[in-house]
């Protein structure tokens, strides 16, 4: 692999400008899971849009969680897993809350709840974003404390 590939996709960093331009790709990645997934859970197994919803976050959440430690955070690992996790939870039921009010009112105010999920991804994925990079700096700066 060319080593500037190397460096822009799977070098370990803490590069905040690194790390969002990869997390636009996995939060690509995870928004088509979890639009797609709105989509054949509305559209074929005829849940209700809103439960749909919630379900498709929940996997492009997933996918999210596991492509972010692997490519976006993989520096931080300041905490253990468990403590981890639970963040990751934390901001991920926050950003569920926003995702299906957002989706709920772009819908009620007459868009196809398509391109309403669509928008409202775009929202979320910004707080997904700052979220955890302001929860792994408050971190660092802790520990950082510590070790002085």
């Amino acid at each position: 692999m060319k080593k500037w590939l190397y460096k822009l996709f799977l070098e370990k960093t803490d590069d905040t400008k690194l790390q969002f331009f990869r997390y636009l790709f996995v939060g690509g990645f995870a928004a088509v899971v979890n639009i797609g997934s709105l989509f054949v859970f509305t559209e074929f197994v005829h849940l209700y849009y809103l439960i749909a919803n919630v379900l498709g976050f929940i996997l492009g959440l997933i996918t999210n969680y596991l492509l972010s430690k692997w490519l976006v955070f993989s520096k931080e690992n300041t905490l253990n897993k468990v403590t981890e996790f639970v963040i990751y939870a934390i901001i991920g039921i926050i950003g569920l809350g926003l995702d299906t009010i957002f989706v709920w009112i772009f819908t009620t105010l007459g868009l196809y709840y398509m391109i309403s999920k669509i928008i409202s991804t775009g929202l979320v994925f910004i707080w997904n974003f700052v979220a955890r990079k302001l929860i792994y700096v408050a971190i660092d700066k802790k520990g950082s404390k510590k070790e002085n």
